[in-house]
C-alpha cells in the first residue's frame, strides 16, 4: 500500500495537492492566536493545548451536529433523528474508534460477547482491532447480497447456532462481568453486548455499495433481538457524488439515513443504550492526518460509557487541539468548500476510471460505476486470477494493485484474490488513473496469452 510506485491503485488517501494547508492553518491561527478564548476555564470545554473533557469540548460536539443535521443529513427541527451534542463522544479518528468501541462494548474473553461478524468483503486492516480486542477465533464473514444488501438470512442462521450452543444470557449480576468492575466505583455497569457486528453502510470499502433503507431497518431488528451492536463506519456517505456543482446553488447531497438514525427514531425505551454505533471520521472529508472523528449513539447512555474508559479518564478527549481546528473549520465555512472540492475532483476521477475500464479491460470484466466514496470494485472472468494478474502487473509496470485477498475476513475467507481487485480513486490523478488501467489492460493481455485463454 504504502509503495512509491507512479501508479498506486491501492493508497485510500487523498492526494498531496487535496490536502487543505491553507484552510488547515487559518483554522489554527483563528483557534489559537487571541490571549483567550471565552471557553477556556469551561469545564465542558477547556483551552484547546490543555486537557479535554471525557466527551470532547461541547462546543466542537455542537458544530458537528449542527454540521450533520443542517447541512448534511438536512433533517426538520422535530425529527427525531436529529444529533444532538450529548449523544457524541469524540475520538482519535474512526479506526481508534472502533477499537474503542470494542474494548467498552463487549467482552469475548469470557464468552459474554459471544461472536463478532464482519461483512465480507471488509476493510482490510479491520481484522486487528477485532483481533486485538479478544475475538481471534471469533469472527464470521456475513456477505454481501446484490447491489444494496446483505444476507440477513446467513447473519440469523448464524446467531441462532451461537445461541444454541450457551442459550442463557449473562445476567448483569452474573461472575462473568466481573472483571471489568473497578473496585473503587461499582455504582454501576457497563452494557456489554452478546453479539456486535461491522459494517460500512454506505459507499462500502472495498465494494462502494449502498445498503437500502430495508435492509438498514432489519438488520436493527436483529440486533434488537439477539442484543447485537451494530457498528457502522459512516466515513464515506458524505462523499456523494450527485453534487450540484453550480456555485450559487451548491448544497451537499442528502446521504442515505445513517442506522444511528434509524435506531432512534425507532427507539422509544428511554432506558435503552440501542443497538447501533456511528463511527465517523473526518480523515476522509478533511484531512486523514488530523486523526479526529466522533462515536454518535441513539442518546446519551452508550456515548458517555464510550467516553468514560480508562484512557479518556485519564487524559480527556483524546484529540482536543485536532478536534478544535475541525470545530473552527466547521465553524467558519470552510469544511463544507473542503469537502466541496473532494467531491468534485473524485467524481471526475470516477468518471476517468469507469471510461478507462470500459474501454480497455478484457470483455467480461465487471465493472460498476463509482457513485461515492473512495473505491471500484472490479471483477476479473473466471478465466483469469486477480493475484496473479496483480503480481503481472507489478513485475511488468511497477503497477500496485489490491487483490481480493487483502479483504478477507480473518478465519472465515471466500477466495476473493481469485477474482477481486479494489481500485482506489482519490490518490492518482485522472491522468495516471487512465494510464494505469490502460496498462492493466495489456497485463490482462500478457496474461491470457501466457495461460492460452
Amino acid at each position: 500500500m504504502d509503495s512509491a510506485s507512479p501508479i498506486n491503485f491501492f493508497k485510500g488517501h487523498p492526494s498531496f495537492r487535496l490536502l487543505p494547508n491553507k484552510e488547515i492553518t487559518k483554522a489554527t491561527e483563528q483557534l489559537l492566536l487571541g490571549e483567550n478564548r471565552d471557553y477556556d476555564d469551561d469545564p465542558l470545554n477547556r483551552h484547546p493545548l490543555t486537557y479535554g473533557s471525557n466527551e470532547g469540548a461541547l462546543w466542537v460536539r455542537t458544530a458537528i451536529t449542527e454540521f450533520v443535521n443542517e447541512k448534511a443529513f438536512k433533517f426538520d427541527r422535530d425529527d427525531k433523528a436529529r444529533s444532538k451534542p450529548e449523544y457524541l463522544n469524540l475520538t482519535s479518528g474512526a479506526s481508534y474508534g472502533v477499537l474503542n468501541i470494542l474494548l467498552q462494548a463487549t467482552l469475548p474473553h469470557t464468552g459474554v460477547t459471544k461472536q463478532a461478524f464482519i461483512v465480507s468483503p471488509t476493510y482490510f486492516l479491520i481484522n486487528d482491532c477485532f483481533i486485538d480486542a479478544g475475538f481471534g477465533g471469533k469472527l464470521t464473514a456475513i456477505d454481501e447480497k446484490g447491489e444494496e444488501s446483505i444476507d440477513l438470512e446467513l447473519l440469523e442462521a448464524k446467531l441462532k447456532h451461537f445461541e444454541s450452543i450457551d442459550p442463557n444470557p449473562v445476567n448483569e449480576n452474573g461472575k462473568e462481568l466481573s472483571i471489568i468492575k473497578n473496585p473503587i466505583d461499582i455504582s454501576h455497569l457497563k452494557k456489554v453486548y452478546k453479539y456486535v457486528i461491522y459494517v460500512i453502510p454506505t459507499y462500502s470499502n472495498p465494494s462502494g455499495k449502498t445498503y437500502n433503507l430495508e435492509t438498514r431497518c432489519k438488520l436493527i431488528e436483529l440486533a434488537r433481538k439477539y442484543d447485537m451492536l451494530i457498528i457502522t463506519d459512516d466515513v464515506y456517505d458524505l462523499l456523494n457524488y450527485s453534487i450540484n456543482n453550480d456555485p450559487d446553488k451548491f448544497e451537499l447531497p442528502t446521504p442515505i439515513k445513517r442506522f444511528v438514525h434509524i435506531d432512534r427514531e425507532t427507539n422509544n425505551d428511554e432506558s435503552s443504550y440501542g443497538n447501533t454505533v456511528s463511527n465517523a471520521s473526518f480523515s476522509k472529508i478533511i484531512a486523514p492526518g488530523l486523526r479526529f472523528g466522533y462515536h454518535e449513539s441513539i442518546n446519551k447512555l452508550l456515548a458517555t460509557q464510550l467516553s468514560a474508559g480508562g484512557a479518556n479518564v485519564s487524559g480527556g478527549t483524546p484529540s482536543q487541539l485536532t478536534s478544535m481546528i475541525v470545530g473552527t473549520l466547521l465553524t467558519n465555512g470552510d469544511a463544507e468548500k473542503i469537502l466541496r472540492n473532494l467531491i468534485q475532483t473524485y467524481c471526475e476521477r470516477a468518471d476517468a476510471m469507469y471510461n478507462a475500464m470500459i474501454k480497455y479491460l478484457p470483455k467480461g470484466t465487471e465493472i460498476r460505476k463509482t457513485e461515492g466514496g473512495y473505491f471500484n470494485w472490479m471483477k476479473l472472468t473466471e478465466s483469469y486470477n486477480a493475484l496473479e494478474v496483480g503480481k503481472l502487473a507489478q513485475d511488468m509496470y511497477n503497477i500496485v494493485l489490491a487483490d481480493g485477498s487483502n479483504f478477507e475476513v480473518i478465519g472465515d475467507k471466500r477466495n476473493l484474490a481469485q477474482s477481486y481487485f479494489r481500485l482506489s480513486t482519490s490518490f492518482l490523478e485522472s491522468e495516471q488513473i487512465v494510464e494505469g488501467i490502460k496498462l492493466l489492460g495489456d497485463v490482462c493481455q500478457v496474461y491470457a496469452t501466457q495461460n492460452n485463454l
